[in-house]
């Protein structure tokens, strides 16, 4: 290892590994730093969904999509509270950036995909237009692209060893400290991750991940310590992000990723306080976080015995055998009648039996005038219409946005991904992406790869203009 590097990566997972490569490419020698033993962070745990718009995937499909429609998708649904000139330059880049993993060998077939699961095109969202890029090997595939791609460009990587400090010098940064030892660099990228692992910084910049208490569970790497905010406040870094995060509704019971926990029966309904139905219970979790927040911030998910009874096996909690034991254990109601589980449950029993009778008359034949989940069902390829809520035992399972996936607040960058400080100017030398660098993970996520393309986008953009600074 030299004492000088022109780029130093704090971070091994997507953003990072980005980043070391976009760098290298550029003719930067790059030294990356992981704090885990092994490379990937959250990417690698995630299903490596990519939303991006002008893709070649797209353009194979006959999809016609620009970089100006995601623009405008992407600020109507957060509300025009990001920095149009952020999201812009993200929105242009993350078409190109696709289509720069593609080239280093990630495969992404030019297929409609119903998942997030199966390689190809998916509904991401509740965009109007499929931007939803579903690599093979999930998010696991793409790491191991991206980390061959760094050895093959002679990035030096570091396992299992902490960042613990920025070294600042004539107001940039011209440096890390790592195990006590100062490396001295041109430029560093800040791409440690978020901050999902650490209670402390939670209950500071995300609190309402809190409200779950004791069934809030984190998916996130451990690696997201929140250690780019430490770094931000040693150099007078801006935080942006504040108060946001991604918090997935889920039942109670569920600890894990859905692909482990399992999925609930397709015959079900959602219902509020007022034991009336209040959504698509299918609806993107771009949006259904929100619309569960509305209604109170939790909902019961109803369900019969034959929806309990033909769960499939394989998974840990979505299975019929779970799912008995917490009805066993009076965890999950269950009743012999309608009117009864209304009663365990605290809401009005009339609304409820009202609010089954009419989806049984509805989408189990085909059609579900008043939250259209019959087109959300197709486009995610499920055939054949939920059955009837008519078999009793009846179930009703809590629900809440409960699993942690990543959390929003970071150092504030521009539409180079370099960091800015209080005052709104760059701070030199400084560069961060991923959920490091924030702004553009904002109030409402966009929908699925949402993460993964900021990541990878916005680290690749990182490294490129980290190397251009040394040169």
């Amino acid at each position: 290892m030299t004492d000088d590097w022109d780029v130093v990566v704090v971070g091994g997972g997507g953003a990072g590994l980005a980043a070391a490569v976009s760098a290298a490419e550029q003719g930067a020698s790059v030294l990356l730093f992981e704090s885990e033993r092994e490379l990937g962070g959250s990417t690698q745990l995630s299903a490596g969904l990519f939303t991006a718009a002008g893709t070649s995937v797209q353009a194979a499909l006959g999809v016609e999509d620009s970089a100006e429609r995601f623009f405008q998708h992407y600020m109507d649904l957060n509300a025009w509270q990001l920095n149009p000139g952020l999201i812009a330059a993200f929105c242009a880049q993350s078409g190109p950036t696709l289509d720069w993993l593609i080239g280093l060998g990630v495969e992404i077939p030019a297929k409609v995909s119903g998942d997030a699961h199966t390689p190809g095109l998916c509904q991401a969202g509740v965009e109007d237009v499929w931007r939803g890029h579903v690599p093979r090997d999930q998010g696991y595939g793409v790491v191991q692209v991206l980390a061959r791609a760094a050895r093959t460009r002679q990035v030096e990587i570091v396992l299992g060893t902490r960042v613990e400090r920025l070294v600042e010098e004539h107001g940039r940064v011209a440096g890390v400290v790592a195990d006590g030892i100062e490396v001295r660099a041109r430029a560093v990228v800040v791409a440690s991750g978020g901050f999902a692992r650490d209670p402390g910084l939670l209950a500071r910049y995300y609190p309402a991940a809190l409200r779950a208490g004791e069934d809030l569970f984190v998916v996130a790497a451990d690696g997201s310590r929140g250690d780019h905010l430490r770094f931000g406040a040693q150099v007078g870094a801006a935080v942006a992000g504040d108060g946001w995060g991604l918090l997935l509704p889920t039942a109670y019971f569920q600890r894990l990723h859905h692909w482990q926990s399992g999925f609930p029966p397709k015959s079900r309904i959602h219902v509020d306080a007022r034991g009336r139905r209040f959504m698509d219970e299918d609806a993107s979790y771009a949006v259904s976080g929100g619309i569960i927040e509305r209604h109170g911030g939790t909902a019961w998910m109803i369900f019969d015995e034959r929806a309990r009874r033909t769960l499939p096996p394989g998974y840990a909690h979505w299975t019929a055998e779970h799912v008995l034991a917490e009805a066993e254990a009076g965890r999950t109601l269950r009743a012999a009648s309608l009117e009864e589980l209304a009663g365990k449950a605290g809401i009005p029993a009339g609304a409820l039996v009202a609010t089954v009778r009419r989806w049984n008359e509805q989408l189990p034949a085909g059609h579900d005038p008043e939250f259209l989940r019959h087109r959300t069902l197709a486009n995610k390829a499920v055939t054949g219409n939920p059955d009837p809520i008519a078999e009793p035992p009846f179930y009703a399972a809590r629900l809440l946005p409960a699993e942690l996936v990543c959390t929003h607040a970071g150092l504030e960058i521009d539409a180079r991904a370099a960091v800015r400080d209080e005052r709104g100017e760059v701070i030199g030398g400084l560069f961060a992406a991923g959920e490091a660098g924030a702004g553009v993970l904002g109030r409402r996520y966009v929908g699925g790869g949402n993460a993964v393309a900021n990541a990878l986008t916005m680290g690749r953009l990182a490294g490129r203009n980290a190397a251009v600074t040394t040169s």
